[in-house]
């Protein structure tokens, strides 16, 4: 897992450029604490930054391979599952290796089968090729967009690096936002390619990008297809659980400690009992963490969102599973301490988190990263198995618009409710939504003879799965890498994925409750309490105390009547959230408010970027 970064610049010779390629490279740092690396010949030049996690005397990037044609040279984020199988076909096929690293196998497969590397690799991965011999950059991200990966074109090649932050360091670009980057920043709708910043996009996922002296080229390699499922309810549970069984041996493979996110439900439960019964074969106890905040346990009071703590749900796995357990406890002053909030934005390179839920995920990851350096998450399981309580509320199956802004809208308020009225007009931010919206329907194909009820869920499915699942998996890799934490996701396996998404309805709940085939194809490893569970989204702090400081880092900020933030924000708003004498601390929707506008205000403060609204 790492940090990459790069240049090509057809009109020009890199390796005079060794400063700007160095300072795109380090702003890479948190992703890539163990070692840092630089390569240039001609008209290419990458940057990497290391986090060491297999063979970790030999994994050194850039990596390179001469030929008689020219230079290879990969800068490579990710890990490939499946590299000992590739390597050993490659190995047969006349390839000799230097190193026992999983780069150096998707290295040798490139210069094997050129960019149908793709579709041979099992994993999360985002890398670059310069390819000498054809003097071209190929760019590939893996199939579910697990590793971020972003690029900007330039009038002689592209600059690219895993996070903006490495694009925005290259001196000619100015950071620069227009009206489509606020309207993408203010609507939960992850329009595929766009990177918010005027002129940046997104390798989309199962993607390969090609750079040449003659353009830019994209082809497709991975897209979720709609195909027949012919297996009944045993079969398919079974299916099920061989697959998790194999995904949880391959992603446990690391030369660094490793552990489990846990909270207590049911996908991060399922998780963490298969790598503790595949762990306990080798001799070994599974390390498990979980987040809790001071008081929560004691104090909580349900809601419509959550019915119950984590807390004691966690321990029946820990005791189940017989993990090596440790809470890490958060308390409302360093949830809401603006240097966290700082580092928050800057991890993210926007301000469009998830308000308390970024911070205690940062802080979370941060404990976690003194005693392991991979993590395994239950992350996304609820896009493949339909966890959400969406897709069970009518509303939101029927509405015309993604499912889940009907329930952010009924549970958290309009995000766009802080701007500034006129500048909400300008947006119009519903018909931005609205065209999304049917763009990313028209992308679902249906089944013949496949009733209305069951493609409208294949489509609601298809969202969770193409939209939804990217901005979390883009939240969880930023919040673990500003850390230096490598966090695995086994529920975005594409095999499983494939399979689980063709799988009717009526199957993925064939008990009337959610995740209905995870449940079953785990019941042996689950405990009752656990199996029974009611899905409970990832926690939020209920103290009061976080709300009350918000609203003084609110006033402060009001104090501030020049600040660039109230040319978005409308100062009237802010000013009624920041002096209300309501008790805050269960108005997600005040809440999220406040949280919306001191993020805008950090990111403006930090980035200084030009805001078109014209």
């Amino acid at each position: 897992m790492c940090g990459i970064t790069g240049w090509v610049s057809y009109d020009r010779d890199l390796r005079a450029e060794d400063a700007t390629l160095r300072a795109m490279t380090e702003t890479m740092a948190c992703r890539g604490p163990d070692d840092r690396g630089t390569w240039a010949e001609g008209p290419a030049a990458l940057g990497h930054r290391r986090l060491a996690i297999i063979d970790l005397p030999g994994g050194r990037q850039p990596m390179t391979a001469g030929t008689p044609d020219g230079t290879v040279a990969l800068v490579y984020s990710g890990e490939a599952y499946n590299f000992t199988e590739l390597r050993a076909e490659l190995d047969a096929r006349g390839h000799r290796f230097a190193t026992d690293s999983d780069t150096e196998v998707v290295l040798r497969g490139y210069l094997e089968w050129g960019d149908e590397v793709a579709e041979r690799l099992n994993g999360m991965y985002a890398f670059a090729i310069w390819d000498g011999r054809r003097g071209e950059l190929v760019m590939i991200r893996d199939r579910m967009g697990i590793k971020p990966f972003y690029y900007r074109p330039t009038p002689d090649g592209v600059l690219f690096g895993s996070e903006p932050k490495a694009i925005l360091a290259h001196p000619m670009v100015r950071p620069r936002v227009t009206l489509d980057g606020l309207r993408e920043l203010f609507t939960f709708v992850k329009t595929p390619g766009h990177a918010v910043w005027d002129g940046m996009h997104e390798v989309e996922p199962g993607t390969v990008v090609t750079v040449g002296r003659d353009g830019l080229r994209t082809r497709t390699y991975w897209r979720l297809r709609t195909l027949p499922h012919p297996d009944d309810r045993d079969t398919t549970v079974a299916t099920v659980r061989t697959l998790l069984d194999d995904i949880v041996r391959r992603q446990l493979v690391a030369d660094v400690p490793r552990c489990t996110l846990l909270s207590g439900g049911l996908d991060s439960s399922a998780m963490t009992a298969l790598a503790a019964r595949r762990l306990a074969e080798q001799g070994e106890k599974v390390r498990s963490f979980a987040v809790d905040f001071a008081g929560q346990t004691d104090h909580f009071v349900a809601d419509d969102l959550r019915a119950t703590p984590d807390t004691p749900f966690v321990h029946d796995v820990a005791r189940a599973s017989d993990t090596d357990h440790q809470d890490i406890v958060l308390d409302a002053d360093t949830l809401a301490d603006p240097e966290i909030r700082r580092k928050v934005v800057r991890a993210r390179d926007l301000p469009m988190g998830f308000g308390d839920m970024d911070s205690s995920l940062y802080l979370l990851f941060r404990s976690i990263r003194d005693h392991s350096t991979v993590a395994l998450s239950g992350e996304s399981a609820d896009e493949v198995f339909g966890g959400y309580q969406h897709f069970f509320d009518e509303e939101a199956r029927r509405a015309d618009t993604f499912p889940w802004l009907v329930r952010f809208l009924r549970d958290f308020g309009d995000d766009a409710g802080v701007l500034r009225p006129d500048l909400a007009r300008t947006l119009d931010l519903r018909a931005y939504v609205a065209d999304g919206y049917r763009t990313a329907i028209g992308a679902v194909s249906r089944l013949d003879g496949e009733s209305d009820f069951e493609f409208r869920m294949r489509q609601i499915c298809h969202l969770h799965l193409t939209r939804f699942v990217r901005a979390l998996l883009d939240r969880k890799d930023r919040m673990s890498m500003a850390v230096g934490l490598e966090v695995r996701v086994p529920y975005c396996d594409h095999r499983l994925v494939e399979y689980v998404y063709n799988a009717p309805w009526a199957l993925k709940s064939f008990d009337g409750r959610e995740k209905s085939l995870l449940r079953e194809a785990t019941a042996d490893l689950l405990p009752k309490s656990v199996y029974d569970r009611v899905k409970s989204p990832y926690p939020s702090t209920q103290d009061p105390k976080y709300a009350l400081a918000l609203q003084e880092h609110a006033k402060d900020l009001l104090g501030r009547p020049g600040h660039p933030v109230f040319d978005l924000v409308d100062p009237e708003r802010l000013r009624r959230l920041a002096h209300s004498d309501t008790d805050l601390g269960g108005n997600q929707a005040a809440r999220r408010g406040l949280e919306r506008t001191l993020d805008l205000a950090v990111w403006l403060d930090m980035y200084q970027p030009q805001i078109v609204t014209a």
